[in-house]
């Protein structure tokens, strides 16, 4: 991968979330120096671990912790780094979170990730599971309305009903630019089936 100046390979790569969106930058040396990173300085975990642990003012008292469902003890997590089951969280709780969020920048719970349709309708004071509910109920009406037109061949009728099939079809797409087009469509929104003759 090409550094962001376009000139050397990129060596120095860093991943930031930013307002809530995921920034990355790839930098050669040069230019991660700089910026002011220092390509040199990155830290293995487990040394991390042990210093951040060993200068801890508890970590005498935590060396007699031990976790009473998978017996690892809280010396062997700062040799290793690794917990033996979930109850060690819970178990070196105390030692742990200035560990985790010194780690995560200060964060302690997961937030996730939400998708794009459900924040949308979030922001617009809409539940977005109910939104959806209740344009599948109303898709599911007309295309009864669609099949019945046609059955008594009432093709003006038909014609307005797909119409508005399509309609709410594509105000559900709108959310959501990766979806695939409706079933029956070629993707630019002609419609093949329910047309009238």
């Amino acid at each position: 991968m090409l550094c962001e100046c376009g000139e050397r390979e990129a060596t120095v790569h860093e991943v930031i979330i930013k307002n809530g969106k995921k920034v990355e930058k790839h930098l050669c040396e040069q230019c991660a120096k700089a910026q002011g990173f220092d390509p040199k300085a990155g830290v293995p975990i487990s040394q991390l671990i042990s210093s951040f642990v060993l200068a801890s003012p508890g970590a005498k008292a935590a060396k007699a912790l031990v976790c009473e469902t998978c017996q690892t003890t809280y010396d062997s997590f700062k040799q290793s780094g690794l917990l033996g089951c979930p109850e060690c969280y819970n178990t070196f709780e105390s030692e742990l979170s200035p560990l985790l969020e010194r780690s995560h920048e200060g964060g302690t719970h997961h937030v996730g990730k939400q998708p794009i349709r459900a924040t949308a309708a979030r922001a617009r004071g809409v539940d977005p599971i109910m939104e959806a509910r209740k344009r599948a109920e109303q898709i599911k009406t007309l295309r009864h309305q669609l099949d019945m037109a046609l059955t008594a061949e009432q093709y003006e009728k038909a014609a307005r009903l797909r119409d508005q099939i399509r309609e709410v079809t594509e105000s559900e797409e709108a959310f959501d630019p990766d979806s695939d087009p409706p079933a029956g469509t070629n993707g630019a929104g002609d419609s093949h089936e329910d047309q009238p003759s």
